[in-house]
């Protein structure tokens, strides 16, 4: 096969029609116990529960893919995601690849907070997610090598930590809606604020509360208007105080995140990641997506395109701002991007031993 091209970004021309959805194989829903599981901090726990989702044929190509934070693998099965990627003829037709996505640690189905230990839970970092997610697929699975390794949001920055950790593990990486810099500057900023918003409510109790906090509810809607959605976006769905407010009241409105702990320790989880001294290691390759409107990674600093100098094998693909996308949501819908994905999964040499 060809060598997949060096570094470049790109903004390529968007299509304004979403693909139809497409039917594919029902997902199948699984549970696997990892014994003696260690965090970073040295803690060990006997027995994780590691949730995980699977779509298509255990003999078709592996491919693994990362939720975002507060997520689950339920998240990515959506008509935008799902029904653009995993159908008939689509770049990850699920006839032909064996699609594996695991609830992260301390998400969904897995274990957490809320289970009964509540802040004793230990706190877990992303690392310890991507060696939960590694010893499900290796060991648990029983899948030696995937093709491609792909997240978004929390999952990007966990894909890269998958190629700096496991370098032969993967074919090709995808992180999406992330960079593999520090958490810093405003992401980090209003992650902080997120989190003492919300111990610092009486109701949190240190986390011994009877009640869910009330300013969970509000914490997590601020979060969400401020960090994601889109500036062009927002300008199209309100355009006057009235439909905004009828934004506000409709997040006001909708279930809040079920448990405190979980929500404080998913958000707690990021505040030490940093991809970038260990890029070297990466192998695989890389196909970085990301949108030109990010709330959280905006491409104007150039972190991204410095750190990317460093990746031996790789392209930054920029998704263009426009009234369509929904800045750091963005890449929740796949209409964006399939075509550098198909190219990448047509171009990227496969290194399986």
């Amino acid at each position: 096969m060809k060598p997949f091209r060096t570094i470049c970004v790109l903004a390529w021309a968007l299509s304004p029609l979403a693909a139809t959805a497409a039917d594919y194989p029902a997902p199948k829903q699984g549970e696997w116990i990892a014994r003696d599981f260690r965090f970073h901090t040295g803690e060990v726990m006997s027995e994780v529960r590691l949730r995980y989702t699977t779509i298509g044929d255990p003999t078709g190509a592996p491919v693994v893919i990362l939720h975002g934070t507060g997520g689950s693998a339920q998240a990515m099965l959506t008509p935008a995601f799902a029904g653009e990627l995993f159908g008939p003829g689509q770049p990850l037709d699920a006839t032909k690849y064996f699609i594996i996505m695991p609830d992260a640690l301390g998400h969904g189905g897995s274990a957490k907070p809320s289970d009964g230990l509540k802040a004793k839970f230990p706190r877990y970092d992303y690392v310890d997610m991507v060696d939960a997610q590694y010893r499900l697929v290796a060991e648990g699975l029983g899948i030696s090598h995937a093709r491609l390794v792909m997240g978004n949001s929390m999952g990007g920055m966990n894909a890269w930590i998958w190629g700096e950790r496991y370098p032969d593990y993967m074919d090709a990486l995808v992180p999406m809606a992330s960079q593999p810099t520090a958490m810093a500057s405003r992401n980090w900023m209003l992650r902080r604020m997120l989190l003492e918003t919300i111990r610092n409510d009486p109701d949190y109790n240190n986390g011994d509360y009877v009640a869910q906090p009330r300013a969970l509810r509000f914490a997590n809607v601020f979060f969400g208007i401020a960090t994601a959605g889109g500036t062009l976006n927002y300008q199209k769905q309100a355009p006057t105080r009235a439909l905004a407010d009828k934004i506000v009241d409709a997040r006001l409105n909708a279930p809040a995140p079920s448990d405190a702990n979980d929500f404080l320790w998913q958000w707690g989880s990021s505040a030490d990641y940093d991809a970038a001294p260990e890029l070297e290691k990466i192998r695989a390759s890389v196909l970085a997506i990301n949108s030109a409107d990010d709330e959280r990674n905006p491409p104007e600093t150039g972190v991204e395109v410095e750190a990317m100098k460093r990746v031996g094998n790789g392209k930054l693909y920029l998704i263009p701002a426009s009234d369509q996308t929904s800045g750091h949501a963005t890449t929740g819908n796949a209409r964006f991007y399939t075509q550098p994905l198909r190219e990448l999964l047509q171009t990227a040499p496969w290194r399986m031993k």
